[in-house]
């Protein structure tokens, strides 16, 4: 991890960039993306609190040691403990997760993207990088991850920090499909795309499960998922 700095002259490194990372198929594939790209990246965990975050960061280590690539640098992990606010709702208790055929609507996390970007946005000021990347996709349906607000939250951090920073969206024009594609050949058996994890296992019962299954089968990919009970899953 480099440095701090502790003035705000220090100049940026433009070869290095933040990014956050869930230990998920999307943003695991754009580390691997932005380190071919010749960035210095550095992957960002940011801890919530939400219910299933201690069985990312170990599926986000797995995925790393695997895949080895010399551009990815060690994994910083950052507290913005959200609990008093986000009480006893569903993503924070576990309690009550949205189902495999519910709505995408029902996956809302309140200012999810305001939250990470906003602690990232300050470990990129003292950390001489200009920039953070996130693995949003063009389907994602929620406020916080449309090309206004992207914009406009750049603008206010740079604002806000005087430290110049951009937003990269490497697959904000891509589906699930086109990601599982562009992973090919990675271990993304590693991944973690659950609400609901059991024993390392993906449930195969939530919705984010039935995005991934639905991605791999549109993508023409054998699924190489391990689904808790049976690789063949009735629904």
């Amino acid at each position: 991890m480099p440095s701090p700095n502790t003035g705000s002259e220090s100049a940026i490194r433009e070869d290095r960039v933040a990014a956050l990372c869930s230990g998920g198929l999307d943003s695991a594939v754009m580390l691997v993306e932005l380190a071919k790209a010749g960035h210095s990246v550095y992957p960002i965990y940011v801890r919530c609190g939400l219910a299933w975050e201690q069985e990312e960061r170990k599926s986000l280590d797995r995925f790393l040691r695997e895949t080895r690539s010399p551009g990815i640098r060690p994994v910083v992990v950052l507290d913005f403990p959200m609990n008093d606010v986000y009480g006893q709702a569903w993503y924070s208790s576990g309690v009550g997760i949205p189902g495999y055929h519910e709505s995408d609507q029902r996956w809302e996390i309140p200012g999810r993207n305001m939250i990470l970007l906003s602690k990232a946005a300050v470990w990129c000021a003292l950390n001489s990088t200009g920039a953070v990347a996130l693995g949003i996709l063009s389907t994602n349906p929620f406020p916080d991850a449309t090309p206004r607000f992207f914009s406009a939250m750049s603008e206010a951090l740079s604002l806000g920090l005087g430290h110049p920073l951009r937003i990269l969206r490497p697959f904000g024009k891509l589906h699930k499909a086109d990601v599982v594609r562009l992973g090919r050949g990675l271990p993304l058996e590693l991944t973690l795309s659950c609400a609901s994890p059991v024993d390392h296992a993906h449930c195969g019962r939530c919705g984010k499960c039935r995005e991934r299954i639905e991605a791999f089968a549109e993508a023409g990919i054998s699924d190489p998922t391990e689904y808790a009970g049976s690789n063949t899953l009735t629904h």
